[in-house]
């Protein structure tokens, strides 16, 4: 294929970026540490990390986990953490040890903990105390050796640590009881590591840097590696395509989407810290009313979310009487950003709602929008430099600008390959770096590239991807289920939800025995919102279900 869309990228934009262009994110965060200092870096709840302290912090929390736990370069530690100051000081003290951050999303269940700190091996684990009773049911089960319990407050000024950590805990309740043994608090992790030299590792390119865990088609999640380099490349390019919009050191960015997902962790985290940005983290984005007063005391140029949350905004009545004079950019990403809501926003805002296209796999940048843009296009915007996109059709041929197929990439922020699973990588990366995206799509004559269909399986809630196998294997465990098919419908709300068809093998069984059992084993965007009884599913001539004729209803 012709790769004439470079001729579209916007002024200043380069074609291609030096992916070398640090040693690893330790590098770059140090760096942004000592030239942004006295800027602000992360804010929560009223309370604000400069650069200087996040640096402190982070040290302390990378010389305990050296001198105390011991970790070696390379051990995994997990994150199970809402968007919480303690957030940053796990993550950059976790990768300036030489170790690899393990992103936990805080609402799995104890199955769902269980397979993900297995499959990773973590040794530690930071967690907030809300989440601490989920962990103590599995803890027999998985390698942990040590655990960080923090609170809500932790990481905020006396007294107000002590206020929102009482309210957390004996007024709203929050905190279910958990006991873990030998479980150290946060705060004594950050006092005892600063009694002790922290030793700068050896970090390079090549070491992985996350392990960011992602569905798969055998209904258990899998880890993308990424490592130092990939993420530097993807900080690089998205730096690329921002540098003429962003001014260093004086960006505010909202950030309501969750730190443990990639999107918000490289979009907002990375890309925001290297360019001295300051970020607001919003623990709690599903409460709107709560979400806007917070945006009404900020000036804020910057903001990302999924669909959804900007629909949400947008429907209460407050959100419209908000000044959006130091508004610069809003990026949607995680699932399709629809045309009514990219006009009102703009309608609203003044302000284009700029729509990208990523993977976990891509670190996950691989396709943005011009920031210029005047009105929504309906794609997913150019590849960022350095990327470079192909449509190929099933036999692997690739096919002329146009034409529809698979959409592939190759470019420097494009995953080592999964964790620990040579033939699920095999399956997804080809010999020549080409990494399967699974979506359909196509690319235009200038280069913009559009999605036709998604995953032909995936079920996309809320920007989560939700796989059908992992539904349906969570549902064969009950004995009055012959066989079940999991896909997505439309919803106003969440862009889609899980509609759930089942063939009974006990006529007595309820959609509520079924609804219960899914919530009892399965995140909660993940439990069926519908369930529909049928006397058989259809089926190929091999015996595989055919969830397309499912959602088309040709069933």
């Amino acid at each position: 294929m012709e790769k004439v869309w470079l001729k579209e990228y916007p002024i200043g934009v380069p074609a291609e970026i030096n992916p070398h262009a640090y040693s690893s994110i330790v590098e770059v965060f140090e760096d942004s540490c000592r030239r942004f200092s006295e800027k602000s870096a992360f804010s929560n709840l009223g309370c604000t990390l400069t650069y200087q302290a996040l640096e402190a912090a982070s040290r302390c929390f990378a010389s305990y986990l050296q001198n105390v736990l011991v970790l070696k370069k390379g051990a995994r530690v997990a994150i199970m953490l809402p968007n919480v100051l303690q957030y940053p000081i796990a993550m950059f003290g976790i990768l300036r040890a030489g170790c690899v951050v393990v992103n936990v999303n805080p609402l799995y269940t104890p199955r769902e903990l269980e397979h993900q700190l297995v499959d990773s091996g973590a040794e530690a684990i930071i967690i907030l105390a809300n989440f601490a009773h989920v962990l103590e049911k599995v803890l027999q089960k998985v390698p942990l050796k040590s655990v960080i319990v923090t609170e809500l407050g932790d990481a905020l000024s006396f007294p107000k640590s002590l206020l929102v950590n009482a309210v957390v805990r004996y007024v709203k309740r929050m905190v279910p009881p958990w006991h873990i043994p030998n479980a150290i608090r946060f705060n004594s992790v950050l006092k005892e590591g600063k009694n002790h030299g922290f030793k700068p590792a050896a970090v390079t390119g090549s070491d992985i840097a996350y392990l960011q865990y992602t569905g798969g088609t055998t209904g258990l999640s899998k880890g993308a590696a990424l490592t130092h380099f990939n993420m530097v490349a993807n900080m690089e390019q998205a730096g690329a395509w921002l540098k003429n919009a962003v001014e260093l050191g004086k960006e505010i960015i909202i950030t309501a989407l969750p730190l443990y997902h990639i999107f918000s962790l490289t979009a907002n985290c990375l890309v925001y810290m290297k360019i001295g940005g300051q970020n607001i983290l919003i623990t709690n984005p599903r409460d709107i009313p709560a979400f806007i007063k917070e945006l009404s005391k900020i000036s804020f140029t910057a903001i990302t979310g999924v669909n959804t949350l900007f629909n949400a905004l947008l429907n209460h009545p407050e959100f419209s009487k908000l000044n959006f004079r130091s508004l610069k950019l809003t990026l949607g990403g995680g699932m399709a950003v629809q045309h009514a809501v990219a006009e009102k926003w703009k309608v609203v805002t003044g302000i284009p709602l700029i729509e990208a296209y990523g993977l976990t796999e891509m670190c996950p940048a691989a396709c943005i929008n011009p920031l210029n843009l005047k009105d929504y296009n309906a794609s997913v915007g150019l590849p960022l430099p350095s990327t470079i996109v192909g449509v190929f059709d099933e036999e692997g041929h690739e096919l002329p600008i146009g034409e529809t197929g698979e959409l592939w990439f190759r470019g420097p922020q494009v995953m080592q390959g999964y964790w620990q699973k040579p033939e699920e990588t095999a399956k997804t990366l080809t010999p020549d770096g080409w990494l399967k995206t699974g979506d359909i799509g196509r690319v235009d004559a200038r280069g913009y590239v559009y999605i036709v269909d998604r995953k032909k399986d995936m079920i996309l809630v809320s920007g989560f991807n939700v796989y059908p196998n992992e539904i349906e294997d969570v549902v064969a465990e009950l004995p009055g289920v012959l066989e079940s098919a999991a896909i997505g419908v439309p919803d106003e709300h969440s862009g889609e939800v899980v509609k759930l068809f089942v063939v009974k093998k006990d006529r007595r069984i309820t959609e509520k025995e079924i609804v219960e059992h899914c919530r009892k084993n399965l995140t909660s965007y993940k439990v069926p919102r519908q369930v529909v009884f049928r006397d058989s599913l259809p089926k190929t001539n091999v015996g595989k279900i055919l969830r397309r004729q499912l959602r088309t209803g040709i069933a």
